[in-house]
């Protein structure tokens, strides 16, 4: 399956345009250690902890979940988190929090898709993290051929992975900024990005089951993206750990599950009448409907309105 551009493929269902990504839940081998780099190099509150977990955001609904576990360690070759990336509201946001990084001299990777402005890092353990804002003003993207492809607004072509211009982000830092404050209210999670065994069975859940509509299928690039309400991507889908590749052991340090957030019970009620349907077992647990993808990928739905 390939499409050529970026605009949405839809069957009869669509899941709620207003469906976003609201959480990530994460298992890990040293809770203080992880509390540390967050609150310090990513400028994320601390909203609670109790015992082996603890919740983090930008001071209004939890944004990460952390849970301890003993004798964990990171494998290579599995299914799971490709990386979760946050959203910053503007270029000026984005900037502080990639200035924290640099002052911190914590490694990451500045990189221009034209249409976002991003830069790539992983935490202590090996998890992925994508920190960006969007610039719809500086071009556009579309699956062309197969390929991601992007296109500046003077129609000048990109591979949509340039280097970024570091030092022209920062000039939107005002002198008064201060690297050390915490991120800012309205700072969500933008998409997430999942290793899986197989792109066209995991397009079959996320689109056949769930309803999300392909925004692009690209065979080249091992990958595909989906979304809701003809946002870019709500959640990628890639092959690079290897076609087939197994789920992580009980003891990999890594993703527990992803939220995907209703506004209203009957749109949840819609998405979970199709799961049952296509025979997919399913916990009914106290935060919401708790399934697996199928390459084991945690999915939590909820309604939050």
């Amino acid at each position: 399956m390939t499409t050529q551009t970026n605009s949405p493929i839809r069957q009869n269902f669509s899941i709620h345009p207003a469906a976003t990504v609201g959480h990530i839940s994460l298992t890990v081998a040293s809770l203080d250690n992880q509390l540390e780099f967050y609150q310090k190099a990513l400028g994320f509150k601390l909203h609670w902890r109790e015992g082996n977990r603890a919740g983090l955001g930008a001071g209004g609904s939890d944004l990460l979940f952390l849970t301890e576990e003993s004798g964990l360690k990171k494998y290579r070759g599995v299914t799971g988190l490709y990386h979760v990336a946050y959203l910053f509201p503007n270029r000026r946001e984005l900037a502080i929090a990639m200035a924290r990084l640099f002052a911190l001299k914590y490694p990451n990777a500045p990189t221009d898709h034209i249409m976002t402005k991003t830069t790539y890092l992983d935490d202590l353990e090996g998890n992925g993290i994508e920190l960006y804002c969007e610039s719809p003003e500086d071009g556009t993207w579309t699956f062309k051929d197969g390929k991601f492809e992007s296109y500046r607004k003077d129609g000048s072509w990109s591979d949509g992975r340039e280097p970024l211009d570091v030092d022209a982000l920062f000039e939107n830092i005002r002198e008064d900024d201060r690297l050390d404050a915490p991120v800012p209210p309205e700072l969500r999670i933008g998409h997430v990005h999942l290793h899986v065994r197989d792109v066209d069975e995991a397009v079959d859940f996320y689109h056949g089951v769930l309803g999300f509509d392909v925004m692009g299928v690209s065979k080249a690039f091992q990958m595909a993206f989906v979304s809701a309400g003809g946002y870019h991507h709500h959640i990628g889908l890639n092959t690079w750990q290897g076609r087939g590749a197994p789920p992580p052991p009980p003891d990999a340090v890594g993703l527990r599950h992803f939220t995907v957030d209703f506004p209203n019970p009957s749109a949840l009620a819609d998405v979970v009448a199709r799961v049952e349907n296509a025979g997919i077992p399913y916990n009914q647990t106290k935060d919401g409907i708790l399934l697996q993808d199928p390459s084991q990928n945690g999915v939590l739905l909820r309604a939050v309105g």
